[in-house]
């Protein structure tokens, strides 16, 4: 639709939060309505200030035309949060993408059993087995299974679902032309082919590391349930389990051995009440009576071969990263790969626990890289989180 542009528009304004682009299009209707207001006519908009307001008077097109151009050329389909196809169950959640990049053919998500796969990276043979069992047997019960496309626990669980002939949606913090991991070229072909590739960023957006705690919302969003294959303490998985729970979805676990260090999260969340899930049919029962058209409740079993291929592709146990221990943050220049963000939150914490509302104000960044800062903080040990979403200083800081 012609109309389109202009959500492209509103969604390359990066300087405005996404909260405030949901309350520009609360009060102005659509998109084309915003493009065309006066600064004045922005102020009235809560959670708007001068300089998001005079962002908003730059009116030029050129880079949208360019994205849409580059869209039209991958075959790529723009989905608006107006459409009446946008999965309701996404756009229910807390601060949902005004826009998607689809490729592939996107189930109708409201419809679907659809479970998320999240997990480390650095995955274990015993990961990636346990991660392509549950998928396999999933999709082969008529679930459909939605995960990252990253490394490690991701990857198996695409390809798990995959092997049984079932469809998978992977969600990319980056643009859709952007093959990250660069491995995964042909499994992205294949995940296309039968189901849908997402993403909020659009094509040629590299894939930098905030992106993807952003994106996580996106995936458990999508989704009835999350499960938790396998993450180390620290683990972004634990966020995205986290994010699950707050959108009101449903969270499981895989348990593992307890001296194994990427099966802590695992275990802590069982023991904070999460599902413990040995097979596929532990998550769908839950669901049976909601989708009894889909769900198939027949014992499955993953091929042989298949446990023995992954065997053969994964790194050794002993190559997986213990958490870090950071109890002291050398900040001085030259000595830090933190973001500028990330020390300006870390300065601000050194006064005491903040509300994640106070820091974003204080920061005077934008929300979306307040919220990706603290997640890696968090990830990395250098933050905690308590109830509330207050955050407190979890190292010293070393200063010139």
């Amino acid at each position: 639709m012609a109309s389109v542009k202009y959500w492209v528009w509103l969604s390359e304004c990066h300087s405005i939060p996404n909260r405030t682009k949901l309350a520009l299009l609360e009060h102005f209707g659509t998109p084309e309505n915003i493009y065309y207001a006066d600064e004045g006519e922005y102020l009235l908009v809560e959670g708007m200030d001068t300089q998001a307001a005079k962002a908003l008077t730059d009116k030029n097109t050129e880079r949208v035309e360019r994205i849409l151009g580059e869209s039209e050329r991958l075959g790529l389909r723009l989905l608006t949060l107006q459409d009446a196809d946008y999965p309701v169950r996404l756009r229910n959640i807390y601060e949902p993408p005004c826009l998607l990049y689809v490729k592939g053919r996107l189930p109708v998500i409201d419809e679907e059993a659809a479970v998320a796969m999240v997990g480390t990276r650095a995955a274990t043979p015993y990961g990636v087995s346990a991660a392509e069992k549950i998928a396999y047997g999933l999709a082969k019960q008529g679930a459909l299974v939605i995960s990252g496309g990253a490394r490690g626990i991701d990857t198996a669980s695409h390809r798990g679902a995959l092997r049984a002939g079932g469809r998978t949606v992977a969600v990319f913090g980056c643009g859709l032309d952007v093959n990250y991991p660069e491995e995964n070229e042909w499994l992205f072909r294949d995940i296309a082919a039968s189901g849908a590739l997402l993403s909020e960023y659009p094509p040629g957006t590299p894939a930098d590391g905030w992106h993807f705690p952003v994106r996580n919302r996106i995936i458990s969003g999508l989704s009835l349930a999350t499960l938790v294959v396998e993450a180390p303490e620290k683990s972004g998985a634990l966020i995205t389990a986290r994010t699950a729970l707050d959108q009101g979805r449903d969270v499981f676990a895989i348990p593992g051995p307890i001296d194994a260090p990427n099966s802590r999260g695992c275990n802590r969340l069982i023991a904070e009440g999460a599902g413990l899930v040995a097979d596929s049919w532990d998550i769908l029962r839950e669901y049976e009576s909601q989708y009894p058209h889909k769900l198939m409740g027949q014992r499955v079993e993953l091929p042989r071969v298949l446990g023995e291929a992954a065997e053969r592709t994964v790194k050794p146990a002993e190559t997986v990263d213990e958490p870090p221990k950071l109890p002291v943050l050398d900040l001085r220049e030259g000595k830090t790969d933190l973001t500028d963000d990330q020390i300006r939150l870390l300065k601000l914490l050194r006064d005491g626990p903040q509300q994640v509302d106070d820091l974003i104000e204080a920061a005077e960044i934008p929300t979306r890289r307040v919220l990706s800062a603290l997640t890696v903080l968090e990830i990395d040990g250098h933050v905690r989180q308590s109830s509330g979403k207050h955050f407190s200083l979890n190292a010293e800081l070393l200063e010139e």
